[in-house]
């Protein structure tokens, strides 16, 4: 083949590539943004560590492969929020490869790392569509709006033994001790990032947390690994209710394949979870690490996480089953979202989570000894 004629062809094999790349720049993204969807393409790739399971993530890392053909997605949710944060760290001190994208529902882990300069910077064009306390300084999202709830078995627990607040729960369970002895779960605080998280918020915003710890310790509280473990123990019958509880995955799985479980949004205050995601500033993926965050904020992301994961998505131009604005809307002025922000940290210190962790413990142990 004539070296001109091999040039010719070379020049519009990458006048395609361009035009193919320019032509997914949506409008309100930078132009110079064709030229991070042709780096991404080369990269290949993207490495992405979750605790969204595999299976869960799996309509949101296809359409993004639709999206960006030729870009793989390495998605890794089958860790805890504590485990891959371990991994993270362990990987990166070791010289290792790992994520290039991190996405937890660990809120104060991620801010952990980010804190510790773990993050690259970013300045995504999405991320004003998001509110002020899920965005902090162009390292870090939170892309859902997640209650936390409680759980029982519609089946076994009537009208006036289903608690509608945090103090109601607390006397509810003191004043039944014998029902409920053995059929209360929540979190493992020890060994669950996520459920120690909310324990550390319950400590700001209940004033009567130590009557909870005491009545929750009076049952001999099931300190849980995880939600799936609880919401289908709940469901069995083998436990009754459910304290601090990922309230997403139990309304879905109350819709699907566990109709027994009934949910309730505290009325005093719910929490609400936001999963945060940073791009890591050792990403060997860079660009394709931009491309997931973006899709991720984006509207389509957004309609995705709304829709087929059922994890409200925190737009609230995202027209989904699930989304903040309706859930917002039914909260009210209970809702209590957990922003974005170093004060997520502060029961990190390894002094005071043994502190945290030892005050509660022997909150229930007070409970347990009457």
């Amino acid at each position: 083949m004539p070296s001109s004629t091999a040039s010719a062809l070379g020049a519009w094999a990458l006048w395609v590539l361009s035009c193919a790349a320019v032509a997914q720049v949506p409008a309100v993204y930078p132009a110079a943004y064709a030229q991070t969807i042709a780096a991404a393409r080369k990269e290949g790739k993207v490495v992405v560590y979750s605790v969204l399971s595999n299976k869960a993530a799996q309509p949101l890392v296809k359409d993004f492969s639709a999206l960006y053909p030729g870009i793989a997605v390495e998605y890794d949710g089958e860790g805890g929020s504590t485990e891959i944060y371990e991994r993270f760290t362990t990987e990166l001190q070791q010289g290792n490869a790992s994520a290039d994208v991190m996405w937890s529902s660990a809120m104060d882990l991620q801010m952990k790392l980010v804190q510790d300069g773990y993050a690259m910077p970013y300045a995504s064009p999405e991320a004003p569509q998001l509110p002020a306390w899920a965005r902090w300084q162009e390292l870090a999202w939170g892309t859902t709006f997640e209650p936390v709830v409680f759980v029982y078995n519609k089946q076994l627990l009537g009208a006036a033994d289903i608690p509608q607040d945090h103090p109601q729960l607390a006397r509810l369970i003191a004043s039944q001790s014998d029902k409920f002895k053995g059929r209360v779960t929540t979190f493992d605080i020890d060994k669950s990032g996520v459920g120690f998280m909310f324990a550390a918020q319950d400590r700001k915003q209940l004033p009567g947390i130590n009557s909870l710890l005491k009545a929750l310790g009076s049952v001999d509280t099931y300190a849980a690994a995880g939600t799936g473990e609880m919401l289908t123990k709940i469901a069995s019958g083998q436990f009754l209710l459910g304290y601090n509880i990922m309230g997403a995955y139990a309304m879905a799985r109350s819709k699907k394949d566990l109709p027994s479980l009934g949910v309730v949004l505290p009325k005093d205050y719910t929490l609400v979870l936001s999963r945060v995601m940073f791009i890591s500033r050792q990403a060997a993926h860079p660009n394709a690490a931009r491309l997931w965050a973006d899709y991720v904020l984006s509207k389509r992301g957004q309609k995705i996480i709304g829709d087929a994961l059922e994890l409200y998505a925190i737009r609230d131009d995202v027209d989904a089953e699930y989304t903040a604005a309706t859930l917002a809307k039914q909260l009210g002025s209970a809702a209590r979202p957990i922003a974005l922000s170093t004060d997520l940290t502060d029961y990190l210190q390894p002094d005071k989570r043994r502190a945290f962790i030892g005050e509660w413990k022997a909150g229930m142990a007070q409970g347990a000894a009457k």
